[in-house]
């Protein structure tokens, strides 16, 4: 049979988005099994919180993910209802992982400015506004979308394309939140440096100011780069490739700051220390 440039076109698309997600999955399974020892420590000697509920859902939940992924990409959706119900189950997995994430990140600048009301207050309010907006204009984004599947036989897999440039609006609410605490963190970083006198990149780095930049830069490129582009079938690649980065950095960064705070107290006052709390008995103190 000839098919058409268009049928081509959808099927090039859908194999290198096989590619790609297959990438993805194999870099979260290979940075699992690299920190699977510290992460079992953590998991066994570390006290049950709330907290640590949190971490869980943030660490585990991106597995579910890869599932969703790999039946998107890797099974035959001959219809359109089929991979659409696959991709609200997948976004809704992708919204938890994002508001998990940067629920670690506010709890972290809420620890670094001492355990402060006004700030929690303020934080929690700009994320309930930009999970309460993104949410919306994700949804409605994908309901009102259209699922492309190949025309070619052999090429499994199918994709969803957004209309309208709405959707990109929660990238920009995401960067101006998480512009907030990059500038909350760097406040904290320019009142240490000046009572230290230290090196200003050891202050940075006992800060994690470069995890906040990371996720910042992320939700740049996700604003960015559609401009930039006109298939907008690789458009939600860049959004899952920043749900797993923020997931791993908000869970690395906990980890650290756990590991951290044991070696500091040592393992007999293991079970009395508040680090799986991201809080501090002392509230001058900065890990």
């Amino acid at each position: 049979m000839e098919y058409s440039a268009d049928d081509i076109a959808v099927a090039t698309s859908l194999q290198l988005l096989a590619y790609l997600y297959a990438s993805i999955a194999t870099f979260w399974t290979y940075d699992y099994a690299c920190s699977l020892h510290e992460e079992w420590k953590f998991l066994v000697r570390s006290r049950w919180t709330k907290v640590k509920a949190l971490y869980i859902i943030t660490r585990y939940l991106p597995f579910g993910l890869i599932t969703m992924y790999l039946c998107l990409n890797f099974t035959l959706n001959e219809s359109p209802n089929k991979c659409r119900t696959l991709i609200n189950i997948y976004s809704s997995f992708c919204q938890i992982s994002l508001i998990c994430s940067e629920c670690i990140f506010v709890l972290r600048t809420y620890v670094l400015w001492n355990n402060n009301r006004v700030v929690l207050v303020g934080m929690l309010s700009a994320i309930f506004a930009v999970i309460v907006t993104s949410t919306s204009i994700r949804f409605t984004a994908v309901a009102t979308s259209y699922v492309t599947t190949s025309a070619v036989p052999g090429i499994l897999g199918c994709y969803w394309s957004m209309s309208s440039t709405r959707y990109f609006i929660s990238f920009i609410l995401l960067f101006v939140f998480q512009l907030v605490l990059v500038s909350l963190t760097l406040v904290r970083v320019i009142q240490s440096w000046r009572l230290a006198k230290g090196h200003l990149h050891d202050i940075l780095l006992k800060h994690n100011i470069y995890y906040y930049v990371c996720g910042l830069f992320l939700s740049a490129v996700n604003f960015l780069v559609p401009i930039l582009l006109s298939d907008s079938a690789y458009y939600t690649v860049l959004e899952d490739f920043q749900v797993f980065i923020l997931a791993i950095l908000a869970t690395r960064m906990h980890l650290y700051l756990w590991h951290v705070d044991r070696d500091v107290h040592g393992s007999d006052a293991l079970i009395c220390i508040s680090m799986s709390d991201m809080s501090f008995t002392n509230p001058n103190r900065t890990v």
